[in-house]
C-alpha cells in the first residue's frame, strides 16, 4: 500500500513539473508571437491629434460687461471648472452651436428691443439648451417659466395652450423678469442668479452673508455654478475652434421660413388643419409647440397666429 503511495506521490509531482514547464514555454512563444501586434494595438488608441489638456483661461471675463474677479483663486477654481465640464462635453457643446444658429437670431433683437444684454442669450442655452424642456418643479419652455409667473406677465396658460412653448412670447417675458431683477439688485450678474433661484432665495443669502455680490456670497449648489457655467457656454460658442470644435455651417441647424395664418374660431381637429398646408400635425406642432393638445377651443374668439412652413422644406407622405 506504502507503495502505491508513494508513486503515485512521485506522478503528481512530475505532473505539476511538467504542467509548469509548458506553460512557461507557452507564455514565452505568446510574448514571441504577439508581441508586436499589441504594441500596434495600443498605437490604434491612441489619438496623434487630439490631446486632453487643461484649459487657458480668457484673462478678461465679464458677464453682461461686470467684471469677473478673476484674481480670487476660489473664483478661478469654479471658472476652471465651468470651462472643463463644457468643453470635454464635446457632445452637448456642438448640439448647443448647432441649437444657437437656429433660435439666436429669433432671441437677440426681443433683447436688444427690451434693453437686455445680449450675453442674456446664454441664460437660455444654460436653462434649457434651447429646448422646451419641463423641470421636475414645472418651470416650462426655454426659459423656464412658471405657471404662475407666465400668467403674470401676460401668457395664455391652460390644456389647449402654453405659450411658456412660444419663443417670441417666453423672451418677452424673460425680458421683463430680468429687468425687474436688474432695478431691485443694481447688478446684472445678480439678476441672473435671481432668475434662476428666485429673488426670495437671493434675499435670503444676502440678509444672512452680510454680502451684496454674486461673487461674494456662499449660493445652492446649482445657483453658486450658474452664472459661471453661462460665462463658459458664452465663450465656447462664441470661439469654438479655439476650444478645439470644427463646425461648418453647413452643420449648423437652420430656421425653415414660415409665413402667418390668423385663426379666430375654434379648431376641431390640427391634424386636417395641416393638411390644407400639406403638412402634418407633427410639423405642425414643430413650428408651434404652444399648442398643447390637437384641437383649440378658442370659445372666446381670441385671435391667434400660427407660423405654417413654406413648402418643399418637408417631405410629407400622402
Amino acid at each position: 500500500m506504502r507503495i502505491i503511495k508513494n508513486m503515485l506521490m512521485i506522478l503528481g509531482v512530475v505532473f505539476v513539473i511538467s504542467t509548469l514547464i509548458f506553460a512557461v514555454q507557452q507564455g514565452d512563444n505568446f510574448g514571441t508571437e504577439y508581441q508586436g501586434k499589441d504594441i500596434q494595438l495600443k498605437d490604434k488608441n491612441v489619438s496623434s491629434e487630439y490631446r486632453i489638456s487643461a484649459i487657458e483661461i480668457p484673462a478678461d471675463l465679464n458677464f453682461a460687461n461686470e467684471k469677473v474677479p478673476q484674481e480670487d483663486p476660489e473664483i478661478m477654481e469654479r471658472v476652471d471648472r465651468e470651462f472643463l465640464v463644457n468643453t470635454y462635453w464635446q457632445s452637448n457643446a456642438l448640439l448647443l452651436m448647432k441649437r444657437a444658429h437656429k433660435y439666436f437670431p429669433v432671441i437677440e433683437p426681443i433683447l436688444s428691443k427690451n434693453g437686455i444684454p445680449d450675453d442674456f442669450k446664454y441664460l437660455a442655452v444654460a436653462e434649457s439648451g434651447l429646448q422646451n424642456v419641463v423641470s421636475h418643479a414645472g418651470a416650462t419652455g426655454f426659459w423656464q417659466i412658471m405657471k404662475g409667473t407666465g400668467r403674470e406677465y401676460g401668457l395664455e396658460i391652460n390644456d389647449n395652450v402654453d405659450e411658456r412653448y412660444h419663443l417670441e412670447k417666453s423672451t418677452e417675458v424673460a425680458c421683463k423678469y430680468l429687468q425687474k431683477y436688474k432695478e431691485k439688485y443694481g447688478s446684472w450678474t445678480l439678476a441672473a442668479a435671481a432668475y434662476n433661484a428666485g429673488p426670495g432665495s437671493i434675499n435670503k443669502y444676502m440678509g444672512i452673508q452680510k454680502a451684496n455680490d454674486y461673487y461674494d456670497l456662499l449660493l445652492g449648489e446649482e445657483t453658486g455654478r450658474y452664472v459661471f457655467r453661462i460665462l463658459a457656454i458664452k465663450e465656447i460658442l462664441s470661439n469654438p475652434e479655439k476650444y478645439g470644435f470644427d463646425i461648418e455651417n453647413d452643420d449648423l441647424y437652420n430656421a425653415v421660413p414660415t409665413f402667418n395664418v390668423v385663426v379666430e374660431e375654434p379648431v376641431q381637429n390640427f391634424a386636417d388643419f395641416a393638411q390644407q398646408y400639406e403638412i402634418n400635425y407633427k410639423i405642425l406642432k414643430r413650428h408651434n409647440p404652444w399648442l398643447r393638445e390637437p384641437h383649440l377651443n378658442n370659445a372666446s374668439g381670441k385671435t391667434y397666429t400660427l407660423e405654417i412652413p413654406n413648402k418643399g422644406y418637408y417631405k410629407v407622405s400622402k
